[in-house]
């Protein structure tokens, strides 16, 4: 539940503004996503790689988080090939692997990771509360943002007291298992857990009531563009402009 521990630096990528971040990374994953072209998503991964070059990434986290990610890609290897019709570069017994299989699921795998690198070098730079005033700079629906914003925050509360609980599972000796007596234990932990969250939302929620919350997040400190955003700007729409006039 780190989702802001990349936010921290000092590098070219956390001193943007996050509106220009937030509309290069929306331009940036749509045209990955819609190139066919193997060599080009190859190609995306390359810069995805050298944004998160550029924000200082802790390469330990990245590995970390897409371990998981690319998990579930795995799926697609184990599947595809032998589901899409082709010309056949490998056997296993009434299973043959084509070619046009292989090349899909590679191209899935590259367009994907050079998505969520790039997505987690531009916005992971940012904090969640700069990415919510960019949004509302960006004219979004206010309701909308205050979702997004309270979503996030509420999800740390939850993953807190998750943990609380489950040390106070842990200190009266449970051990999980494939067992009744687990499954009832998960089950009341899951019920304890929504009884407390709503509990806590209404605790949220009068606090905010009380400090003259009424429908808005006001803030001291505005947003400018500067002579960086302007440069990195440029390069980027180039970088675009490669990639969608060879898609």
């Amino acid at each position: 539940m780190h989702l802001e521990e990349f936010a921290q630096g000092d590098s070219l990528l956390h001193r943007l503004d996050p509106r220009v971040k937030l509309l290069a990374a929306l331009f940036w994953s749509c045209l990955i996503a819609t190139s066919d072209r193997l060599p080009l998503s190859a190609w995306a991964l390359g810069c995805s790689l050298a944004l998160a070059a550029m924000a200082r990434l802790s390469v330990r986290k990245l590995c970390a988080r897409f371990m998981f990610v690319n998990i579930f890609i795995a799926l697609f290897w184990l599947t595809l090939p032998f589901s899409l019709p082709g010309e056949s570069v490998w056997s296993l017994g009434p299973l043959h692997a084509s070619r046009e299989g292989l090349l899909y699921a590679l191209r899935i795998t590259l367009k994907c990771n050079a998505i969520l690198l790039a997505v987690t070098a531009l916005l992971g730079s940012s904090t969640v509360f700069a990415l919510v005033h960019a949004l509302r700079h960006l004219a979004l629906p206010e309701k909308l943002v205050h979702m997004f914003f309270f979503t996030f925050r509420y999800f740390q509360i939850i993953h807190s007291e998750y943990l609380r609980l489950r040390e106070a599972m842990r200190v009266r000796c449970f051990t999980p298992g494939t067992n009744l007596r687990s499954y009832r234990s998960y089950a009341q932990l899951l019920g304890i857990l929504l009884v407390r969250s709503l509990d806590r939302a209404e605790r949220v929620r009068e606090a905010m009531l009380c400090r003259g919350y009424a429908g808005k997040l006001w803030v001291f400190d505005h947003f400018s563009i500067k002579e960086q955003d302007v440069a990195f700007s440029i390069f980027f729409s180039i970088a675009c402009g490669i990639l969608l006039a060879v898609t």
